[in-house]
C-alpha cells in the first residue's frame, strides 16, 4: 500500500471521526458546526479546482511556455491538477483514451516537448526531448 493509498482512507475515516467527536462533546450544534467546516473545505478544494480549470481553458492543448523549465518543475508523486495548475493548459494525450498509464505531451515554440505519465492520477515519469540540431549555427558578426 502506498501513501495515497492511505490517504484515500485516512481522510473519510477523520472527516467521521470527527463528526462523531463533535457530536459527542456538544451535541447536534457541534455536529453541524463540524458539518459546516467539512463542507466550507469541500468548496474550497472545488473552487481551486475550477479555478486552475478556467485558466487552462484559455491556452492552446498542449501548449507550454517552455517545455526546460516545465521539465525542472516536475516532481514524482505530482497529481496531474497541480501539473495543470503550472503549465496553464491541459496536455496532448498520446495514450489511447482511458488507458493507464496515461501519457500527456506539452510541447513549446521551440519544438522541444515533455512527456508525462501519469498512473492514478499521480506523475510516475516524464521525459524532455529537445530537436537535434542538423546546421551548426554560425553567429553574424557586423
Amino acid at each position: 500500500m502506498n501513501f495515497y493509498t492511505i490517504l484515500r482512507i485516512l481522510v473519510p475515516l477523520a472527516a467521521v471521526l470527527v463528526l462523531a467527536g463533535s457530536y459527542q462533546q456538544w451535541g447536534w450544534a457541534g455536529l453541524f458546526g463540524a458539518l459546516g467546516m467539512l463542507v466550507m473545505w469541500g468548496l474550497l478544494h472545488f473552487s481551486s479546482m475550477m479555478q486552475v480549470l478556467k485558466r487552462t481553458a484559455n491556452y492552446p492543448v498542449g501548449y507550454v511556455d517552455s517545455a526546460v523549465m516545465l521539465n525542472a518543475k516536475l516532481r514524482k508523486g505530482m497529481t496531474l491538477l497541480h501539473v495543470l495548475a503550472m503549465t496553464r493548459a491541459l496536455g496532448q494525450q498520446q495514450s489511447p483514451q482511458g488507458v493507464q498509464p496515461e501519457v500527456f505531451r506539452w510541447i513549446d515554440n521551440s519544438d522541444s516537448f515533455v512527456d508525462v505519465v501519469f498512473a492514478d492520477g499521480r506523475l510516475r515519469s516524464w521525459g524532455l526531448a529537445r530537436p537535434s540540431v542538423d546546421e551548426p549555427v554560425h553567429a553574424i558578426n557586423p
